[in-house]
């Protein structure tokens, strides 16, 4: 049974995707969370979603157990995730208006790219609300 088990946590890691940059100025444990975070965010981690055991993801990554336990910690301290002792880590559940915002943010941050790229290029607001509409049908 533990094999089985070990086997999907394996699985979840390859699903998730999780890559380390050394040449990041984020420290590895905020490109883990901040990973996992958009994966909750857009939905590839569902509500009630198991995570990769720390170890696991540890190994998986090849780095510290720190590393992962700090990363996983962050994410339940913002709410994204749940630990349950003996069981493991889960996508926290019942809190959309927490996912609301965090996409909100997302959206937010994004668009402010779109415009600081817009004023590089002499494109106006008008122009800018002319694109949104554009792309919103």
């Amino acid at each position: 049974m533990e094999t089985s088990s070990g086997s999907a946590r394996e699985e979840k890691t390859k699903t998730l995707e999780i890559l380390i940059s050394n040449a990041s100025n984020k420290p590895i444990y905020a490109q883990i969370a901040s990973q996992i975070q958009d994966a909750i965010l857009s939905g590839e981690l569902p509500e009630g979603a198991p995570l990769p055991s720390i170890r696991s993801l540890a190994n998986d990554l090849h780095i510290s157990v720190i590393t992962t336990k700090r990363a996983y910690a962050d994410l339940e301290e913002a709410g994204f995730i749940d630990t349950v002792q003996g069981k493991g880590s889960f996508v926290a559940g019942g809190n959309k208006e927490l996912l609301r915002e965090g996409r909100l943010k997302r959206v937010e941050e994004i668009m402010a790219q779109a415009v600081a790229e817009a004023e590089a290029a002499n494109i106006s607001v008008a122009e800018l609300h002319s694109i949104l509409d554009a792309l919103s049908e």
